[in-house]
C-alpha cells in the first residue's frame, strides 16, 4: 500500500480544531470543584460518596484527553517533518480510511492494536 498524498491545510485545520476540542475539554476538568463539600465514605451512598466517584470517573477522562492530545502534537509534528500517514510503530503506511476517521492517528490498526 502506498500513502497517498493528503491535502496538509486540511489536516492542519482538522488536528487544531481536535487540540483546541481537547484543551477546552481538558480545562473544565482541571478547573476545581464547584462545592466545597468533603468526600466521605460510610455506609450509606451520600453527595460525598456520588462526588469522590464522579472525580475519579474524571481522573480516567482527563488521561484520555491527555492521550489524545499527545497523538494530535505527534501527528502535527509529523505534518511538519514530512512523515504524515506513516506508522510510528513498524513505519508502514497508515490506511487512508484511518486517517480520514482520525486524522492524529500515528499508528497503523495493527500497532494501535493492544
Amino acid at each position: 500500500m502506498t500513502a497517498e498524498p493528503v491535502d496538509q491545510g486540511e489536516v492542519a485545520a482538522r488536528l487544531a480544531a481536535k487540540r483546541a476540542e481537547l484543551e477546552a475539554g481538558l480545562g473544565v476538568l482541571s478547573a476545581p470543584p464547584d462545592s466545597s463539600g468533603s468526600i466521605s465514605f460510610g455506609k450509606r451512598v451520600g453527595d460525598g460518596t456520588a462526588m469522590a466517584v464522579e472525580r475519579y470517573a474524571n481522573v480516567s477522562v482527563h488521561e484520555r484527553l491527555l492521550a489524545v492530545l499527545a497523538d494530535v502534537e505527534r501527528a502535527e509534528a509529523k505534518l511538519a517533518d514530512g512523515s504524515y500517514g506513516r506508522c510510528d510503530g513498524c513505519g508502514d503506511p497508515i490506511a487512508p480510511e484511518r486517517l480520514a476517521a482520525r486524522p492524529w492517528a500515528v499508528r497503523c490498526v495493527r500497532c494501535a492494536a493492544p
